[in-house]
């Protein structure tokens, strides 16, 4: 596998090619000064429960109701559709415009998904003398992108404790109160940010999902909190390194107890949006949970038409890989949109706030694991590796290779329906698609046949020569999995993020996307999708990379 060593890197050109994996906790926090959830007044709380806005909503909305899916319970509303809340009037002005000095205002959910109708404890932190919590859903909304659901009275401001680090694994936690309990009465399931404008005008998000409780008959889209929470620098640590850019004083289990660092939500915005985005102006039947949501049950994804894994799924638990695996074998399609999905296994513990809010991941201090030598099925190395070696290929048909690598994406089976409508023809290039980290069919790692190799694009990294793929696979359970092996997918869809994609990939990157997800909405694509293997033709090689010592892993 090619990269720097222990899978070291930074965060690179992950979040619009310019952001830094940065910004650990500075100075000293003043004593905790504002309302928190012990000293609010019950009348303060009920107003910020009752906060809506009836006279500036559509009376659609107020009609409306249900959930995605017929899930979530505690809706009084009507029938509920994708398509009819994207008709909704959405909000051009969601996003953040001014981010403020380092922890002008940040905040953190006590849970990172709901069902609708449960109230959802806010921590917040702010430097100014109030705030607002305003709660947007993220869709299509007619090209808005998002529409305001909720917004809190003012809310009297103060900056909490800061955080502390805490034994042998450099856990970053936080001892705050919770500031408000947001309600989340009538909120379709759905990917949501609440955003924190403080009195200063300094905003950041906080990103929570409202899960389906039920999956049948839709296509699920999960978000990939384990892997946001291990990139997440605030406090100075996560679980590639500590102060100083140290690997080896790195977390090796961090908490959910604190903000993300940068806007709040950046890997979201990078790696996720777009699929919501998308998927939604589709009006496709949705479904959305979260990472620990799989991994907590067997059943939630029984039924479903297909599971949808964003542009960074990185840290997986033996739980969720065995559910996410059974849904498979029971025929689910499966949709990779990215690339090194399901590369670290970890293992969730509980904090002071709940269950399921402690990720915790050795990776190459797996000796030093509690688990190691009495359950070494719970050993946090990466997934191909000693002590219980099961590569995450037989999944997800690719096995993550290298970083970091820019490249164009070169197609090799132009006839494949992944590619209708894109009018593409045997060598065609899209410039600089492949990046920044990339997947290959590598024979020398268990492989599900039939398999198609959509695309083989020559690259160079670190100073060896290989190549990216795409690739689809049908299984004899008759679900289809395909692998985009490319973490800038979901970046490329709307042309919205740098690193040089623009002209025809956009587009393309678009059409393919519509075409699973159509046909993976379908039911189990096997049977009207089979897999054309064409693995002889490729020439895949077995076996990493031969590079510069050093430079292989």
């Amino acid at each position: 596998m090619l990269g720097p060593v222990h899978g070291d890197r930074p965060y690179g050109d992950r979040t619009h090619g310019d952001r830094t994996h940065g910004g650990g906790q500075k100075g000293t926090r003043r004593a905790f000064l504002g309302a928190t959830a012990a000293a609010i007044t019950g009348a303060a709380v009920a107003a910020a429960t009752r906060f809506w806005e009836p006279a500036s909503q559509p009376a659609s909305q107020t009609q409306r109701g249900g959930t995605a899916g017929g899930g979530a319970g505690g809706s009084r509303r009507g029938a509920y559709t994708t398509a009819a809340e994207n008709k909704l009037p959405g909000d051009a002005h969601w996003k953040i415009r001014h981010r403020g000095r380092e922890h002008e205002i940040e905040g953190y959910a006590g849970k990172s998904s709901v069902l609708t109708g449960e109230t959802l404890p806010l921590f917040v932190s702010c430097a100014s003398k109030g705030f607002r919590v305003t709660a947007f859903r993220l869709g299509w909304y007619q090209g808005t992108g998002a529409r305001k659901v909720w917004q809190s009275p003012r809310i009297r401001g103060g900056a909490q404790k800061s955080p502390s680090v805490t034994g042998p694994t450099n856990t970053v936690h936080t001892d705050w109160d919770p500031v408000v309990h947001v309600p989340t009465d009538d909120w379709p399931p759905g990917a949501y940010l609440l955003r924190l404008d403080s009195d200063s005008g300094a905003q950041r998000y906080v990103p929570v999902t409202v899960r389906s409780a039920s999956t049948a008959g839709r296509i699920v889209l999960k978000s990939c909190v384990a892997t946001w929470q291990a990139y997440n620098m605030w406090g100075g640590y996560d679980l590639y390194k500590g102060p100083g850019q140290d690997y080896a004083g790195r977390s090796l289990a961090v908490s959910l107890d604190r903000p993300y660092d940068g806007t709040g939500a950046d890997m979201f915005l990078t790696y996720e949006r777009n699929i919501v985005k998308l998927a939604e102006h589709m009006g496709l039947p949705l479904a959305y949970v979260t990472s620990m949501d799989i991994a907590a049950d067997p059943h939630l994804l029984d039924g479903a038409s297909a599971l949808v894994s964003l542009g960074h799924d990185e840290y997986w638990t033996p739980a969720e890989r065995a559910h996410v695996t059974a849904a498979r074998n029971a025929g689910v399609n499966l949709a990779f949109l990215g690339a090194n999905a399901m590369f670290r296994r970890t293992r969730l513990g509980a904090t002071q706030v709940g269950s399921n809010r402690l990720i915790v991941c050795y990776k190459t201090s797996y000796p030093s694991d509690p688990m190691y030598g009495s359950d070494n099925a719970q050993v946090t190395s990466d997934w191909r590796d000693q002590p219980n070696p099961d590569p995450e290929s037989s999944l997800i048909g690719t096995i993550y290779e290298g970083y970091p690598v820019d490249a164009a994406y070169v197609v090799s089976s132009p006839d494949s329906w992944v590619f209708a409508g894109t009018g593409v023809s045997a060598g065609q290039s899209f410039p600089h698609l492949v990046g920044v980290e990339y997947d290959r069919v590598n024979p020398a790692y268990p492989l599900q046949r039939p398999i198609e190799v959509l695309s083989h694009s020559p690259l160079t990294c670190n100073g060896a020569s290989s190549y990216g793929d795409s690739a689809y696979y049908t299984h004899a359970g008759g679900a289809g999995v395909f692998n985009a092996g490319t973490m800038r997918w979901v970046e490329a869809i709307y042309g919205d993020q740098p690193h040089g994609i623009g002209g025809r990939t956009p587009t393309f990157v678009r059409t393919v996307t519509g075409n699973v997800l159509r046909a993976f909405a379908d039911g189990p694509a096997a049977a009207k999708h089979p897999a054309r293997d064409n693995l002889h033709k490729v020439h895949e090689y077995a076996g990493d990379p031969v590079g510069s010592p050093g430079n292989l892993q």
